[in-house]
């Protein structure tokens, strides 16, 4: 048996120190790392996964901790990712999180991993899909996964999480950052947080008018009041979480999220293997003599970068069909 099987099994039998060193191989993605998600997965079952996204300051941290808390008195297992932007000398993770999550991280039925974005533009770190998975082979019964923020472009965790609760905070303008395209259509829940404020009414009132003019594919968001920092609230956001995953599963929803999951994926480790046999391929020297061709117009950017791909992966052989080749400007 291989060092990573052996770890495998033992991330299987619920040791929470084997776990912690999957996710470092996962994190790393160090020798046998396809090996040890393959166990994993074959082995672990579905869990519910939710994503906990928002602006930075909207008390995210604080209701994933109220979350796990809530949880726990039930005595069930709880998984959390942290999410917190990297660090600009190391590139590592910050830990924000890590500090304001404080004494929940030690509760041994709590599992919390702040995990740095490395860069990636959607709210996620790369290594996330397979984080879950490792908790999901734990045997958690929740996983919460924090962003580390929501933008434009921060919105990886649809692809991720069942089910996707936005955090709000009244007076910040974040009723207007809601109207940019793609966040308000990935909530499947609005958290309106910091309901003692004096604008938290109206906050509710513009939100519902929000969610009301756009189509959510058949499902209403729900809007839950919190003040996490009390503990108000944080009751009827369990309720809306477990209500809206009774919903997935009884229009099979559920397993058509999944399968976006995995769709979703496949593509990305599709694209990490171009990308290293991409760097394999196209040398320094090459990528210079390719750039100084182009100065000296003697090619352009485009024929440049079909012929870099097609050497990467070797078109099919014609059979008669025209082979449009890979140029970005093909449709």
């Amino acid at each position: 048996m291989s060092d990573r099987s052996e770890l495998a099994a033992a991330v299987l039998a619920g040791d929470r120190a084997a776990l912690a060193r999957a996710i470092t191989v996962i994190e790393r993605r160090a020798s046998g790392c396809r090996e040890l998600v393959g166990t994993l997965h074959r082995q672990g079952s579905d869990v519910p996964v939710v994503g906990i996204t928002g602006s930075p300051g909207a008390g995210k941290s604080t209701i994933v901790a109220e979350l796990a808390r809530h949880h726990r008195t039930n005595d069930e297992t709880i998984g959390v990712i942290g999410i917190d932007p990297s660090s600009p000398v190391s590139g590592g993770a910050i830990l924000g999180d890590r500090i304001r999550l404080g004494s929940i991280m030690r509760d041994p039925g709590i599992f919390y991993r702040s995990m740095s974005t490395g860069g990636a533009l959607g709210g996620l770190a790369p290594a996330v899909p397979d984080v879950v998975t490792a908790f999901e082979a734990a045997g958690m019964d929740h996983v919460f996964i924090e962003t580390v923020g929501a933008g434009q472009s921060e919105i990886d965790v649809v692809g991720v999480a069942d089910t996707v609760a936005i955090v709000l905070q009244p007076g910040t303008g974040d009723d207007v950052q809601l109207l940019k395209a793609g966040i308000l259509e990935i909530g499947d829940l609005f958290v309106v947080n910091k309901m003692d404020r004096p604008e938290a009414d109206l906050t509710v009132a513009q939100l519902q008018e929000a969610i009301e003019l756009n189509d959510h594919d058949g499902w209403t968001p729900s809007i839950v009041e919190t003040t996490a920092t009390t503990g108000d609230g944080i009751g009827d956001l369990i309720a809306a979480i477990a209500n809206h995953h009774a919903q997935l599963q009884t229009c099979d929803r559920f397993e058509h999220r999944r399968r976006r999951r995995y769709r979703n994926d496949v593509k990305r480790l599709v694209r990490l293997a171009f990308e290293r046999r991409l760097d394999d391929t196209l040398a320094d020297e090459q990528a210079g003599e390719l750039a100084r061709r182009i100065q000296r117009r003697e090619l352009d950017v485009h024929s440049a970068a079909t012929t870099v791909a097609d050497d990467v992966f070797p078109p099919e052989r014609e059979t008669g069909g025209h082979n449009e080749g890979h140029g970005s400007c093909s449709h």
